[in-house]
C-alpha cells in the first residue's frame, strides 16, 4: 500500500463577519496574498494562484476542483482545519459544515482542531507592529463544552467520507499541552463515540516531545521539527532563541530570518518517524511574510524537485509500517499566506503536485 497523505486544508478564503469587523469588509486569506511584496532580491513574492485563481471556498464547484486535483495528486483525504473556542463559539466553520450537509466534494475528510486563540497578529500584518490584542480567547469550559464539541461534529464523524485508522477516527489537535487535563477530554470522546456506534477515536497530536504527548493519552504524534531545525542553522537553540525575541522587537535592525530550503529540509525529519506511531511531516516551503513582514521566518529557493526529495524520504520511512499506519501529513494544502501550498501558482504550475504524485507510487 502507498503512502496515506493527509493534507492540512484551511478553510479561510470566504468573508465571514468577524474578519469584517476586525480587519476590514470583505477580508480573507487573499488579502494578504495579493499585497505581500518581496523582502530582498529573489524573494518570491508575491505569489498568484494560477489554475484555480483567487478562488472563494462559498463556491461549491471550487471545492469539487480542489478535491479533483488532490486526488490526482495521491492524496488521499484533507484534514480541515476547525476553530472551536470553547463555550460554542467557532470561527471559519461554514465552509466545513457545508461540505459535510451536501456531501460533496466525495473526496474523504478529517478534522484538526487548531486550539488556539486569535489575536490582532494572527492573519493580519498590520497588526504585527500594534500591541497584541486577543480577539478570540481559547477556553476550556469542562465537561458540558467537551461533550457539546463532540455533537457539534457527529454528522460529520458518521459520514462515510471520513478518515479513519484501525477502524477508528483519526482526530487531530494542534496544541495538546495548551489544554487541561487533554486526557479527561479523550475519555469523553472516545466514550460519546461508543455511545454512538462508533470505533473510538485515534487521536494524533502536533507536538515535539512525542514521549509525553503519548503519555497524555495520544495514539501518535506528528512532529513539527520545523524549530528543530532552523535551531541547528543558527547556531543552537539558545541563539535562535534570542535572535527571535530581537527581531520581534527590532524588525528593521535584526536580518531577516531566511533558510535555504535544501539545506532546512535535511532537518525537517529527525529520524523518529519509523517508528509506527509517529507521522512525518512535509512541507512544499515556508513563508510567513505575507502575514508577519519582517518578523517572517522565510525558506528560500524551494523547488518541486526539492520537495520531492523530502517526499521520497519520508515515504521511505513509513515503508515498513502496517498499511494503516502509512501516513504523511502534508503541511499544508492552501496556506498561501505561510508560502506552503501545493495548489499551482504562476511560478511552478502543478509542479509540486506532480513531484508529489510521482514520488508516493
Amino acid at each position: 500500500m502507498k503512502a496515506r497523505v493527509i493534507a492540512f486544508y484551511l478553510p479561510q478564503f470566504h468573508p465571514i463577519k468577524e474578519n469584517d469587523e476586525w480587519w476590514g469588509k470583505g477580508f480573507t486569506e487573499w488579502t494578504n496574498v495579493g499585497k505581500a511584496k518581496p523582502l530582498f532580491s529573489g524573494h518570491y513574492q508575491p505569489r498568484v494562484p494560477a489554475d484555480l485563481g483567487y478562488y472563494d471556498l462559498r463556491l461549491p464547484i471550487i471545492r469539487e476542483q480542489q478535491a479533483e486535483m488532490a486526488r490526482e495528486a495521491g492524496i488521499e483525504g484533507f484534514m480541515y482545519w476547525h476553530y472551536w473556542f470553547g463555550n460554542g463559539r467557532t470561527l471559519l466553520q461554514d465552509i466545513f459544515d457545508d461540505v459535510v450537509s451536501s456531501g460533496k466534494p466525495d473526496y474523504p475528510f478529517c478534522v484538526g482542531w487548531a486550539n488556539h486563540e486569535w489575536s490582532n497578529r494572527t492573519w493580519d500584518v498590520k497588526c504585527q507592529k500594534e500591541k497584541r490584542t486577543i480577539l478570540m480567547p481559547m477556553e476550556y469550559p469542562g465537561d458540558e463544552d467537551i461533550t457539546k464539541h463532540f455533537y457539534s461534529l457527529l454528522p460529520a464523524f458518521k459520514d462515510k467520507r471520513y478518515i479513519t485508522v484501525d477502524g477508528k477516527l483519526l482526530f487531530v489537535i494542534w496544541d495538546p499541552f495548551g489544554m487541561p487535563n487533554v486526557s479527561h477530554f479523550i475519555r469523553i470522546w472516545n466514550e460519546s463515540a461508543y455511545k454512538n456506534g462508533l470505533n473510538g477515536f485515534h487521536f494524533v497530536g502536533l507536538a515535539q516531545d512525542i514521549e509525553k504527548t503519548i503519555e497524555l493519552g495520544f495514539d501518535a504524534v506528528a512532529p513539527n521539527n520545523q524549530w528543530m531545525a532552523e535551531s541547528k542553522l543558527s547556531g543552537g537553540h539558545y541563539w535562535h532563541t534570542l535572535k527571535n525575541k530581537l527581531r520581534a522587537k527590532y524588525p528593521r535592525l535584526i536580518p531577516l530570518d531566511t533558510y535555504s530550503y535544501k539545506k532546512i529540509t535535511k532537518y525537517l525529519l529527525s529520524g523518529r518517524e519509523i517508528e509506527e506511531n509517529i507521522y512525518p511531516q512535509i512541507i512544499p516551503n515556508w513563508d510567513r511574510s505575507p502575514r508577519a513582514g519582517r518578523k517572517a521566518v522565510i525558506y528560500k529557493n524551494s523547488t518541486p524537485e526539492l520537495f520531492g526529495n523530502l517526499v521520497k524520504r519520508a515515504v521511505e520511512m513509513i515503508a515498513k509500517k502496517k498499511d494503516e499506519h502509512k501516513i504523511i501529513f502534508l503541511r499544508s494544502w492552501n496556506e498561501w499566506a505561510e508560502g506552503n501550498y501545493m495548489e499551482p501558482d504562476l511560478k511552478f504550475g502543478q509542479g509540486y503536485l506532480k513531484a508529489l504524485k510521482n514520488n508516493i507510487q
